[in-house]
């Protein structure tokens, strides 16, 4: 038999709705690095439309602001995460290392050669 691996998902849910998981979790660390709610758009091949109604839907779900837009002028626009933003960001990362760190060593207890 081929060696077996074990991988998970997990998102956090407000009231049965999606509210952050991988792909949004990605689009806010990107409108992190780029300073730019398009730029993260473009990268994650998304339509600026489609990155922005993701941003307004978490902070509609979570009655906070997660993005600070300034208007473009000149120079363009530039957006950056709010204190709250990052919090969330940096809580899912650690919920999500816990859960993995747990998920693999019950996976090895099971699925160890010694228990065959």
């Amino acid at each position: 038999m081929k060696p077996l691996q074990v991988r998970s998902k997990i998102w956090l849910e407000v009231e049965g709705a999606p509210l952050l998981g991988d792909g949004r979790e990605r689009l806010l660390r990107l409108i992190d690095e780029l300073g730019s709610i398009n730029a993260a758009a473009r990268r994650m091949g998304l339509t600026y439309r489609r990155a922005w109604g993701y941003v307004q839907a978490m902070e509609d779900k979570l009655a906070t602001p997660l993005v600070l837009r300034e208007k473009g002028g000149a120079g363009g626009g530039s957006s950056a995460l709010t204190p709250e933003a990052r919090m969330l960001l940096d809580k899912f990362e650690r919920l999500r290392q816990g859960l993995n760190q747990i998920i693999d060593e019950k996976f090895a207890e099971i699925f160890s050669p010694a228990n065959d």
